[in-house]
């Protein structure tokens, strides 16, 4: 566990129009347990971790509150309301982190499939410099298309697939988002190149493509598929209603 005081924001305020269905991607049963409720899971049993925001679209507050308020107030989890844009809804959810985070770590409400063994090492490293994230090298081929054509190949070599959580230390964080105004907002597509752009160097965390992030219906088997084929972890103590029917 990281010495380090953390601050964990779920962002689970997305239109989700490329899912579709009746139900936004973050509340899909996913091996029989709603996603965002797996990636809290992971963040809920942390010492390290001493509060976890659940960011949610204002549309969705009825839902969240009846169906898994009570399991969301016994673990301490706060609500707040996302915006229209990913960096509106980090930038609400901030203002309720409390004054003593030294890291504020932004996580993917869908991305459900974490290991307890990269986020040690993302928030110790995280906790030596400054700011790190969760990656996995690109092995696909890359092709460049205009018009429905090919027009080249993109070298691959040194290119990682961003992932969730990325971890800051608070003050980083906090003055990359008050500096979002001088930037190209329609540019900045995750926490880690706000950072970027106000010149600070964010180190990677190696994963693999198993820390999916759920966007398409058809993610939803393979997810399920990838928490069904890792060993279940041995439960210590009374478990409580994040853990009840995790597996």
């Amino acid at each position: 566990m990281s010495t380090k005081k953390v601050s964990v924001i779920i962002c689970a305020a997305g239109s989700s129009s490329r899912f579709g269905g009746d139900r936004k991607k973050p509340f899909v049963e996913v091996a029989g347990r709603p996603a965002f409720l797996r990636s809290i899971d992971f963040f809920g049993g942390r010492d390290d971790v001493k509060q976890v925001i659940l960011s949610i679209a204002k549309e969705d507050e009825e839902l969240v509150t009846v169906k898994w308020g009570a399991a969301l107030g016994f673990n301490g989890v706060k609500l707040c309301f996302g915006g229209a844009e990913r960096f509106e809804t980090v930038a609400n959810a901030l203002k309720k982190v409390e004054g003593e985070a030294d890291l504020i770590a932004v996580h993917d409400a869908v991305r459900c499939c974490l290991m307890d063994e990269w986020l040690d090492k993302l928030f110790a490293i995280a906790g030596q410099t400054g700011a790190a994230m969760l990656a996995c090298p690109v092995v696909a081929t890359l092709k460049k298309v205009q018009d429905g054509k090919i027009i080249g190949t993109v070298d691959r070599a040194g290119l990682y697939e961003a992932q969730t959580p990325q971890v800051f230390e608070a003050k980083m964080l906090k003055d990359a988002y008050s500096k979002l105004d001088t930037l190209d907002k329609s540019k900045i597509t995750d926490d880690a190149q706000l950072v970027e752009a106000m010149g600070h160097l964010v180190s990677i965390v190696e994963t693999d493509h198993s820390n999916i992030k759920i966007t398409r219906k058809n993610d939803v088997p393979i997810a399920e598929a990838i928490i069904k084929s890792r060993p279940k972890p041995k439960q210590e103590g009374p478990t409580g209603p994040f853990v009840e029917a995790q597996w």
